[in-house]
């Protein structure tokens, strides 16, 4: 990489010296050798990438990305699904065991640890908690740890056995290993297609029920409790989760939780024209719980915003709405659904690049002279459109899809590497 100068950027990142504050940063062989009002170009060879009316923060880090590698690269691979990473100015992302087979063993970890080596994007396996996801039997949980897994799901499997997750909690707690819990019972929720609630009705859907959740969010809390374990719920849906997990937080339980970006923007009147690539799991909800989410991720119940990137090959979405598969490619409209929820330039940094990590216990980029360079330099009023051109995945299961969308991601530092978005 080339010794790149950003200039006038507004640096985002609380307990900075230089937070809040417009800077020039100066990185060089991929370490951050200056950060200052202004550094004068003394090079003529130093790559300038302007950065007026620009943030620059720690790159964003993702805990819920679906990549297809190993069986489903024709959904996504590490390749394209770290560039589609990169472009939204991600540079971690950790992955979740949705594959084929499920990332349950150190062969897994390994493969995903040893693909990903030298990529811009870091990228960080999620075992699962069960043997092939089933929720039957419990993975080797320590094994993957030690071979670079940072936690544990059964991904877009929620974990029926109460008997099951108690002594995953129970286990991983002993080598401070976290259980991540997509909170969704199966016996409520009865296989169903989309919210429960006035538009299932008009539309003559089966519906699920915010209860479905929050009956797994109200048994899961219980359980951490009661082995006095961590516990982390991605991608809640429904106000009563975030109420749930409000009064946890204020018994002391150590409970996290992150919301999909598309859960704060889209609501199930969406469906209404059977548009598939709005069928997401969880379901889309209610204004309600949207102004409940947004709600609990200003006050700091949520912790972090997920894309929870899902992509769908296009015979798995171009069909009936009731067989379509869920999912939505979301790493690169992030950003323009954040803004569009009405956070703050502050509030996005917090969720996307802090929170998100220390959820993991991963070191927070410091921006700090002589440390490796991990950074985004985003603008939350340019626009782009979202077309064949600027997607990077494999699949556009996306509704922004082919759209103009305001907060531009207009470059990405890691691992001595850059991505400029022009």
């Amino acid at each position: 990489m080339n010794t790149i100068l950003i200039t006038s950027a507004k640096l985002i990142l609380p307990g900075h010296k230089f937070h809040q504050q417009e800077v020039d940063l100066l990185i060089s062989k991929g370490k951050i050798v200056d950060i200052n009002k202004k550094i004068k170009q003394t090079d003529e060879k130093i790559q300038v990438i302007e950065g007026t009316g620009a943030i620059v923060a720690p790159g964003f880090f993702d805990l819920n990305v679906n990549i297809g590698e190993p069986g489903y690269e024709t959904k996504e691979d590490l390749q394209t699904g770290t560039a589609a990473a990169a472009a939204a100015g991600f540079t971690g992302i950790a992955v979740h065991p949705n594959t084929n087979p499920a990332i349950q063993s150190r062969s897994e970890v390994s493969l995903i640890v040893n693909m990903s080596k030298g990529n811009l994007v870091d990228v960080y396996p999620i075992g699962a908690v069960s043997k092939k996801r089933e929720g039957k039997e419990m993975a080797e949980l320590y094994d993957m740890k030690v071979n670079g897994a940072i936690a544990f799901s059964d991904g877009n499997h929620s974990i029926q056995q109460a008997g099951l997750m108690g002594r995953a909690l129970l286990y991983a707690r002993g080598f401070n290993g976290l259980v991540i819990s997509f909170a969704q019972d199966e016996s409520i929720a009865g296989g169903n297609q989309m919210n429960e609630g006035v538009m299932s009705t008009f539309l003559g859907m089966k519906g699920i029920p915010n209860l479905a959740e929050a009956l797994m969010v109200s048994r899961d809390l219980y359980l951490a409790e009661y082995n006095d374990a961590p516990i982390h719920f991605t991608t809640i849906s429904t106000a009563e989760s975030v109420d749930l997990i409000k009064k946890a937080k204020a018994k002391g339980l150590r409970v996290t939780c992150d919301v999909a970006a598309h859960s704060l923007v889209f609501t199930d009147n969406n469906i209404e024209g059977f548009d598939s690539n709005y069928k997401v799991s969880p379901p889309l909800r209610t204004h309600k719980d949207v102004k409940a989410l947004i709600k609990g991720l200003k006050d700091g119940v949520i912790d972090a915003v997920v894309s929870q990137h899902t992509p769908q090959e296009i015979e798995f979405k171009a069909v009936e709405y009731h067989i379509a598969k869920n999912g939505i490619t979301g790493l690169q409209t992030v950003l323009p659904m954040l803004l569009t929820a009405g956070l703050n330039e502050d509030q996005i940094v917090e969720k996307l690049a802090i929170n998100s990590r220390k959820v993991v216990g991963l070191k927070i980029p410091s921006l700090a002279i002589g440390e490796e360079a991990n950074i985004v330099l985003f603008n939350t009023t340019a626009t782009w459109e979202f077309n064949d051109k600027t997607n990077k995945s494999k699949c556009k299961n996306n509704p922004l899809f082919g759209q103009t969308l305001t907060g531009k991601v207009l470059a990405v530092i890691n691992n001595n590497q850059v991505v400029v978005n022009n």
